[in-house]
């Protein structure tokens, strides 16, 4: 159960209600303190939109956050979300088996890309050879989207975590089909 109430647009000021045209718990948490959602969603909204990296590239370094940190939230909607730029079944199954070190037949770039992903994510920071890697196969300003990209979402389940946000029964399927690696299995809760 989140640490802070759900709210609804009928709970926010008229000029703040728009930050819940998207009701997820996530954001109905952050509606607490709307412009804290005001400038959590804007980022956001440049990750998607803006971010000139690859789509699938981006979902798969999110999905790498979700799984590394056992985010159920994160990885549950993502997973979902990925589907939409080009993700498929068989690239989560390929996730999981390359952040177990095991075979799964992605592409170098994919796979520098969780690399990548991992190291920030566990070491605070890229290694020189995934960096140099990425480096040469996506140049500069796309690099530092992708720093952008995984950093932002390593607050993003910082924060999952800590208000205790439930994952939405419309994405406990996701959890089912690809469960995490401590086999965690979040609460659900109404809508």
């Amino acid at each position: 159960m989140a640490l802070v109430p759900y709210l609804s647009e009928s709970d926010l000021a008229e000029d703040d209600r728009s930050l819940l045209a998207r009701p997820i718990n996530l954001f109905r948490a952050l509606a607490n303190s709307p412009e804290a959602l005001r400038h959590h969603s804007e980022f956001g909204q440049w990750i998607r939109h803006g971010c000139e990296l690859d789509p699938r590239l981006r979902e798969l370094a999110i999905l790498q956050v979700g799984y590394v940190t056992a985010s159920p939230y994160e990885w549950s909607h993502h997973i979902k979300i990925g589907h939409d730029f080009g993700v498929t079944d068989e690239d989560v199954t390929a996730l999981i088996a390359a952040t177990a070190g095991q075979e799964h037949g992605l592409g170098e770039l994919e796979s520098a890309v969780l690399a990548g992903a991992r190291e920030i994510t566990r070491d605070m920071r890229m290694s020189d050879e995934t960096w140099a890697f990425l480096h040469e196969r996506l140049g500069k300003a796309r690099l530092v989207d992708l720093v952008m990209v995984i950093s932002f979402y390593n607050a993003v389940v910082r924060i999952l975590g800590t208000l205790q946000i439930d994952v939405e029964p419309d994405y406990a399927g996701y959890l089912e089909a690809f469960p995490l690696p401590d086999g965690h299995r979040p609460a659900q809760s109404p809508r």
